[in-house]
């Protein structure tokens, strides 16, 4: 992340205390063994082969921005790329798929049963005479599935043709 909140180390902050300082170092000594890139040859301190490799190669000494404590986190990608963030949660992103599929759904009239609010889950005895075998709770997780890439598919399929509202056939 420190790509994304300064381009340097030094222009942030000046350490006052023993702390801050030896945090810094700490973080210097962390990207200094995290490869920055897929050439870099830090690589090879993990048993990696990197692109391009050379036989002048270091393990762990890479001439990268990334690596340099005056430029520390320039190069190289370890987050998301900011013209990618949105400020949101994964628990958000998630909400936003299950509400885009479901209205997708709801608009090619494709209704979804609703799942209980609530839901008790009890650990299952071994034995107990209520629970299928475990190839069938299977095969009915796996049909689940496919009805469901079947419904959305459909759904897509559904949305990109547009309707036809003419009046008149349309001619050969």
């Amino acid at each position: 992340m420190t790509e994304y909140l300064t381009k340097s180390i030094g222009d942030c902050h000046d350490a006052r205390t023993t702390r801050q300082e030896e945090h810094a170092e700490r973080l210097c000594a962390e990207l200094a063994v995290t490869p920055c890139s897929p050439q870099c040859p830090v690589w090879l301190l993990y048993g990696v082969q990197p692109r391009g490799a050379r036989v002048s190669m270091e393990p762990g000494k890479c001439k990268g921005k990334a690596h340099k404590r005056s430029t520390l986190g320039v190069a190289g990608r370890r987050v998301l790329v900011s013209r990618k963030w949105s400020g949101k949660s994964l628990a958000d992103h998630k909400h936003d798929r299950v509400a885009f599929v479901r209205q997708l759904l709801a608009d090619v009239g494709i209704a979804q049963d609703e799942q209980p609010r609530r839901v008790a889950w009890h650990n299952v005895r071994p034995g107990d005479p209520n629970v299928p075998p475990r190839a069938h709770l299977l095969m009915r997780a796996v049909a689940e599935r496919r009805r469901w890439k079947a419904e959305y598919t459909a759904a897509l399929l559904a949305s990109a043709s547009p309707p036809n509202h003419s009046a008149t056939p349309q001619a050969a």
